[in-house]
């Protein structure tokens, strides 16, 4: 009497193929997320920007640094930094990667 199943052959064939499936999504997923991360960051450079502009609006001066714009409540803390960990600086009156 035969047992029903899988053999080990058939067994380490599937295994193959999940690896092999597996391995090639692998480069996919890490440029997506790298994409994700500078959107994010080109999103973050916007909202520090109209910071900016308000700050211009109440003191017809521009802010000298992020901290300014923190001090005044225009910011938080964690807005001072991109998803990524870098830093935003003010730059000819905008917002910018060092």
């Amino acid at each position: 009497m035969k047992k029903a199943g899988f053999t080990m052959l058939e067994m380490m064939i599937v295994i193959l193929v999940v690896a092999l499936l597996f391995l090639l999504t692998i480069p996919n997923i890490n440029k997506v997320m790298n994409i994700i991360q500078n959107k994010g960051c080109d999103a973050q450079l916007s909202v520090v920007d109209s910071a900016i502009l308000q700050y211009f609006m109440i003191y017809d001066t521009y802010p000298t640094s992020i901290d300014v714009l923190i001090s005044e409540g225009l910011l938080n803390n964690e807005q001072k930094k991109c998803q990524n960990g870098e830093l935003i600086i003010i730059q000819n009156n905008q917002a910018s990667k060092p």
